[in-house]
This record gives C-alpha cells, structure tokens and sequence, in this order.
C-alpha cells in the first residue's frame, strides 16, 4: 500500500474505529498512525480471513478499507461475505491501476467507494466522510441502511424554501426518472443529489459522482464511459467508466451545462437506450442507471446559444429542483452554523463557539458563496480560534445586506479566557520542557498528558526548542 505525503490538519473528534485490511505490513502501520493522529481509531487486518473476522464480531467498527489483493481471501471475496452475512458498513476498496475488472465487480457487490494506489490519506479522510453521511444513523453493522422516507436527512434547515425542495425530493425519489437541480454554486446541489439517492429504491447501490466540468471533453469520455487498453496514448490498462461502476445505482453529474455539445450527444444516446461502448471498445455494455444532474448555468439560454442540446435538455429535465441560494433562506444560517461548528470543533465547545456578535454577522452577510462559503468559514473560525480575523475577512469580502448595523467588534469574554487560557499553557508547558531538558517525553509525565497530545499543544502554542536554531 503507497502512501502519499499527508496535509497537517488539526486532529478531529473521537469516531469510531476504522478497519484497515492490507498484506503490506509496514504500509499498514503507517497509515494507521497518520489516521491516529487525525483522532481517528483504527483496527488492522493483515489477511482477508481477519479482515472478515473483525467485520463480523467487531460491532464498533465504523467502516473500512479492503485492498483487493490479500493472501488466503482475497478483498471482493470478504466484502461479497460480509454483504452476503447482512453487514451494512461502508466499504471502501483499494485496486492498482490495472484491476478494472474487479472494481466493478466490487462495486456491483456492494462496495461503497474505490480508491487506487497510491493512496492519498485525504481522499481516504473524504471518501470516508462521504460514506458515512450516506448511512441512515441507524444503519450499524448488523444491517443495511434504511433509506426510506423516515431516515435522517443529510440537509440541514427548515425555511419554507428548503421544505418545498425536499417535499419534490420525496415524492421523486423513487421514480426512477432523471433528475434537473438547479442552483448557484455552493448551494447544496450535491446534497440534494444524494438525498435523492438514499430515499430511492437503489439506496444500497453505488452512488457515483463526476464533475463535467472538471475535465476536458476527451478526458471526460473516457471517465464516463471508460476505455480499453490501447485506446489512445497512455491508456496502458482497460478502465471502466462512470456508468459502469453506477450499475444499478444513481450516477450524478454536476456541472452538466459545461459538457462538450459532442459528447452530448452520446450522453443522450445512453440516457435513451442505456447501452454504450467504452472508448475503442468493440462490444456494447448494458446498464441500469438513474441519472441525476445539477447546474449553475442558465441552461435555457446555452441552448439559443447553441451550446447545449435542447433535447438533452428535455431529456434530463423530467423533474427539475431549484435550491435556493443562502439569501434567500436566512432561517436556515442558525443551524447550518450550529452543525459546521459541531462538525470540526470539539463537541463539547461546539455550542458556545460562535458568539452572539459573529452569528449577528453571519446572518448580515451576503453569502456570495452560499453554503459552502458559510462551512470555510466555520471551518476556518475553529482551526484559528480568532473570531476578529473571521469578522476582518467578512468585511474584507464585501457589505453587508442592506440596511444592515454596524457590528461591534470588542472581543468577547470567551475570546480573552481562551488566550488568556493559552498563555497559561503555554508557561506551563515551557516551564515543564525546561526542567526535563527538553525530553518531551519526561515533560508529558510531569504534565500529566499524553505525549502526542503534548506535540500538538507544543505546536499550537508556538513554543520552539531552542535546540533546532543554529
């Protein structure tokens, strides 16, 4: 298992354990320690028959990580056993890049998500993340997920816009017909998309995302419809397409309004006959796909433009969905701040992380960005702890709506206890490190803390060993 070099994050809060099953020993370890770091348990398998094992008596396990290649039983044979067993965790595969075959056969077996080596630990961390927003709360590991109408929702919000939204995602979720969401950038026309697909009856199937816009047209066939070995420079191995991994689930393509017109017209063809070949291949493959797509664009005016297909058009907008921008649905910033806040802060601040002047701000705003914008922020607000900065930027990035007060801006009593708190620490730790020597070691026994969680502290308060200054 290839491991590529890791981003710094902050560690995030306890979850529950992930399994990670692997033949490659010291890979292993190392991605179990990277994912600790994070604050995320692991367990650890080195053959697929421990693997299986663990999946089925370990009732704490969160999810896991199959590679496809495992001495005694191999990594589809344990995820075929454990669908077959009733196991409704998130499983995630791991293939080299010449296994095409076997990530479809993988993903038709119930296999959440696929990465390919080398691993990247982030798009772990996001495949992961994914995965687990999918599951119904009540889908543990002795069962499948319930996605029907009385699962929790992924969406967050109750404005009279919102609740229109998601009365037209229940009564189509099972229609089996596509799908038009409609929205500016940073709405939630993702969420939307999913939601879709956890209340539908292809809820245990894969869901499959592509961004149109993403890539050029060339590169985009291929994504789409895959491609065989030799089909064009590079394409050293066979590759299945997005269409193939969807088999029987839901496949969604943002940004459909930026798809080249050519290869809107084999789009078209697919959606009509559900029958494409993959780039330079000779036979045609039969798929069961519902296809759900969203846009920013006008699409009305890319069509007088000529630079989409009306009859795609009509096609692809048999029920259409607007999400509103964040505008126009104030009520829903309250709880979309409460729930970022919980999301990347510690759970036990999480409720008094925002003070009553940012969150007066928040709901000022313009949000040009809408709900993506509001998550960085939050986002950014608990990885600095500075409310000042996150009120400086606010600003920085235009007015307020109109009519808006102007904000006080003193910093509030939590601010000052926090540094005043940090600074506290900061002496303590100091004072420790220098009389072990600077032994981090010694200095977490005399501080009563565990070593990581010194040199993380160590790194958040700025403290430099004088040591490593020349």
């Amino acid at each position: 298992m290839e491991i590529a070099q890791p981003i710094a994050r902050r560690p995030s809060a306890p979850s529950a354990p992930l399994l990670l099953a692997d033949d490659e020993e010291s890979a292993l370890n190392l991605l179990k320690e990277l994912l600790e770091a994070r604050g995320r348990p692991v367990r650890i398998a080195s053959t697929g028959a421990q693997a299986l094992a663990l999946l089925q008596t370990d009732h704490s396990l969160g999810g896991a990580v199959l590679d496809l290649r495992m001495p005694d039983v191999d990594g589809l044979t344990v995820l075929r056993r454990y669908r077959d067993s009733g196991g409704g965790l998130p499983i995630i595969m791991l293939s080299g890049a010449a296994e095409a075959d076997l990530v479809v056969k993988a993903m038709k077996a119930g296999a959440t998500d696929y990465l390919t080596k080398p691993l990247v630990l982030e798009d772990l961390l996001s495949a992961m993340e994914r995965a687990l927003r999918d599951r119904s709360p009540s889908d543990t590991g002795g069962g499948t997920a319930d996605g029907g109408a009385t699962a929790e929702p992924l969406w967050i919000g109750e404005s009279p816009q919102m609740r229109r939204t998601w009365e037209i995602v229940e009564r189509v979720a099972n229609a089996d017909v596509p799908v038009l969401v409609r929205g500016e950038s940073g709405v939630g026309k993702e969420v939307v998309a999913r939601e879709l697909h956890r209340r539908s009856e292809r809820r245990d199937r894969p869901f499959v995302k592509i961004n149109c816009a993403a890539l050029p047209a060339e590169l985009l066939e291929s994504e789409l419809f895959g491609h065989e070995r030799g089909a064009f420079t590079g394409a050293t191995a066979e590759k299945p397409g997005k269409f193939e991994l969807a088999d029987r689930g839901t496949l969604f393509l943002d940004e459909i309004g930026e798809m080249d017109v050519r290869l809107q017209a084999k789009l078209l063809a697919v959606l009509q006959d559900q029958e494409f070949f993959r780039v330079g291949g000779k036979r045609s493959l039969k798929v069961d796909v519902r296809v759900v797509v969203a846009t920013n664009r006008d699409l009305e005016e890319a069509i007088r433009q000529g630079i989409f297909r009306e009859d795609l058009y009509y096609r692809l907008n048999v029920v259409a969905v607007r999400v509103a921008p964040l505008r126009e649905r104030r009520e829903d910033i309250r709880p979309l701040v409460e729930h970022f806040a919980a999301k990347y802060g510690p759970r036990a601040e999480s409720a008094t992380l925002i003070s009553p002047a940012l969150l007066t701000r928040f709901l000022e705003h313009a949000w040009p960005g809408n709900v993506r914008e509001l998550e960085n922020v939050v986002r950014r607000l608990v990885v600095l702890g500075d409310e000042q900065t996150v009120l400086s930027e606010l600003a920085a990035r235009g007015p307020a709506l109109p009519g808006a007060p102007p904000i006080e801006r003193e910093p509030s009593l939590k601010e000052v206890a926090r540094r005043a708190a940090m600074l506290a620490e900061r002496e303590c730790i100091l004072s420790a490190l220098k009389r072990t020597g600077w032994n981090k070691r010694k200095a977490a026994l005399r501080l009563r803390i565990s070593y990581k969680a010194l040199l993380y502290k160590i790194k958040e308060c700025g403290i430099a060993d004088p040591r490593d200054v020349a």
